[in-house]
């Protein structure tokens, strides 16, 4: 298998998928809702899932396609070639910002991660990675993440979790928040995952995620030395969604173990 033809073909796609959904805010968006009044769909989610499925099936027929809006085949296994697609990761941004939203690409050949994108649409920003072969930001490669001490750390986490919840212990997070330097929440799982991998964060963290969320970037951050786990200190299910967490391998598990606790 020919993984340099595929990252060529894959960064292709992605930056022509980029000018559609660009050039769709000249045209009225179709939204609706899926499980809840907060999670949103548009017309141009499922056109852009399209045209990914199309193009990789133009490419190569045997390659399976998971992807968010369903509109490929169903998976049940990764064996062979999976490309796992977010169309549009941060709908909400997209919708409500016209900003801040990715294009998330991960491609596993038989279980194992090969090939990570994430596209900063309207930056056109490109974070990829094959895998033992390191990771790039455009044309820059991207370091390996240096060791950081917590109170110097920027964490991802959605404030909804200091409030009390079902989830994790809210007093646990309050405590690191007053520990840390500070918290960001950007409504885009793979854009956060973008920012661990760039130093730009030092953690993130998500009480459900599902695979299109982050297989890009799981792939991109084991070449940068970051940790992937889900909160139980375990790795990702790629057909499932799970918790999860991505972190600076010096902070990981000071995070799970003093900070970020699930309920039993």
């Amino acid at each position: 298998m020919d993984l340099q033809q595929i990252d060529q073909f894959a960064k292709s796609i992605i930056v022509e998928a980029g000018r559609r959904i660009r050039e769709a805010f000249s045209y009225n968006l179709i939204i609706e809702t899926k499980s809840s009044a907060n999670d949103l769909v548009t017309n141009i989610d499922r056109e852009t899932e399209l045209f990914f499925i199309e193009k990789i099936r133009s490419f190569d027929p045997t390659h399976k396609i998971l992807g968010e809006e369903g509109m490929g085949e169903k998976v049940e296994s990764l064996e062979g070639v999976v490309w796992i697609i977010d169309p549009i990761d941060g709908t909400m941004n997209f919708v409500k910002q016209h900003r801040h939203f990715m294009i998330s690409i991960g491609i596993f050949v038989n279980g194992v991660g090969k090939l990570g994108y994430i596209f900063d649409v309207m930056r056109e920003d490109l974070f990829y990675a094959i895998a033992g072969q390191g990771a790039w930001y455009n044309d820059s490669p991207l370091r390996k993440l240096q060791s950081v001490k917590m109170e110097e750390s920027v964490i991802g986490i959605n404030a909804h979790w200091v409030a009390p919840n079902r989830h994790i212990h809210h007093e646990k997070v309050i405590e690191m928040v007053r520990k840390v330097r500070g918290t960001r929440s950007y409504g885009s799982a793979a854009m956060e995952i973008a920012f661990v991998v760039s130093g730009k964060l030092d953690a993130y963290v998500s009480m459900r995620l599902s695979p299109w969320d982050i297989a890009g970037g799981t792939i991109i951050a084991k070449e940068v030395g970051a940790i992937t786990t889900n909160l139980h200190g375990e790795a990702f299910d790629f057909l499932h969604q799970d918790t999860f967490i991505i972190a600076n391998p010096s902070i990981h598990k000071e995070l799970l173990e003093n900070y970020i606790v699930p309920y039993e």
